[in-house]
């Protein structure tokens, strides 16, 4: 029986490898450059050379998809058995160190990215000076596994029952909120249906559906469907736009305070203002938990004091 060559794998070969992985995931040049940091060209023509060096066509690629050949699509599926093998056993090594080393991918909604990240990420990368952070800021609903994230952050209530999911906050209060200048010449509103008389600056969710505005009071809860000229797909153009005067816009009272204390904007239907679930991180329980993740979730709940350590019948354990 005929021994087979063993074959040395180069760094270059590695690296072509993890390129061609990532493509293959993401179906896409374009997205797979913007996660491996390269240019589209330059990942291109890795994978043109990685298809000469093994003299076999990996990918079918057309002016609108990218699709792995029968080869390609076989090679995919043993790479990420090899990659993930490999992420762990550095992951084991990390936990030898006195502090995390290595590069975390977050996938964050925007509200978060501006209440959470903006004011406790720089003191997180300052006391761990070996851990990079990526952030991608949407607001859609990311499967951070098959999107290759090490966590998300999203609102309470709304993350899958396969994840851990760990508060990282109290809960949050929303509000309609809109300019002086907007509602001195309006009837002001008493009741959520009196909304329907107003201009609203409607919002379309990451789920890409229009927003029904929920209110509640006591033990009353009605839902409103807002008429508006105007919709938005992200908070800070609702804002903005709210502050020019075009009409009530829905957000988290977090979101306006500096503006609500200078009176540039009014809460509309104070009494009204419903309180849902804080902000949560969420990561998958079948992967071991990358290096840095269990600092930075640490971290995060530090900043907010008046968190509580389990929702849906989830407890935070650092050890797990």
């Amino acid at each position: 029986m005929p021994v087979r060559p063993i074959v040395k794998l180069s760094r270059a070969d590695l690296t072509d490898l993890n390129a061609f992985r990532s493509v293959a995931r993401l179906r896409s040049f374009r997205l797979a450059a913007v996660e491996l940091g390269i240019t589209p060209s330059a990942l291109s023509h890795a994978i043109r050379n990685l298809e000469t060096r093994l003299g076999v066509r990996l990918l079918n690629r057309t002016s609108r998809v990218v699709t792995p050949t029968e080869a390609g699509n076989s090679l995919a599926q043993r790479l990420d058995v090899g990659f993930q093998e490999i992420t762990e056993a550095l992951e084991e090594v990390n936990a030898y160190r006195d502090r995390p080393v290595g590069r975390l991918r977050l996938t964050v909604l925007s509200d978060g990215a501006r209440l959470l990240l903006c004011t406790l990420l720089p003191r997180f990368l300052q006391s761990y000076p070996d851990v990079d952070v990526e952030v991608a800021v949407d607001d859609r609903m990311v499967d951070i596994v098959a999107d290759g994230y090490d966590a998300g952050i999203r609102f309470g209530g709304t993350i899958p029952e396969d994840y851990v999911a760990v508060p990282l906050g109290a809960p949050l209060k929303w509000v309609a909120v809109a300019s002086p200048r907007y509602l001195n010449n309006r009837l002001p509103a008493t009741r959520p249906e009196d909304l329907k008389t107003h201009s609203c600056i409607q919002i379309r969710t990451g789920q890409g559906v229009i927003y029904r505005w929920e209110f509640r009071k006591g033990g009353d809860y009605r839902v409103v469907e807002v008429p508006g000229k105007l919709c938005v797909n992200e908070t800070t153009l609702g804002i903005e736009l709210a502050l020019a005067g075009a009409g009530i816009t829905y957000c988290l009272e977090d979101r306006v305070l500096e503006h609500l204390r200078r009176g540039d904007l009014q809460v509309v239907l104070p009494d009204w203002a419903p309180v849902e679930p804080a902000f949560h991180l969420y990561y998958s329980s079948r992967r071991q938990m990358p290096p840095g993740l269990r600092e930075l979730i640490n971290l995060l709940r530090a900043g907010h004091a008046d968190d509580t350590d389990s929702v849906d019948g989830v407890r935070w354990d650092p050890d797990t």
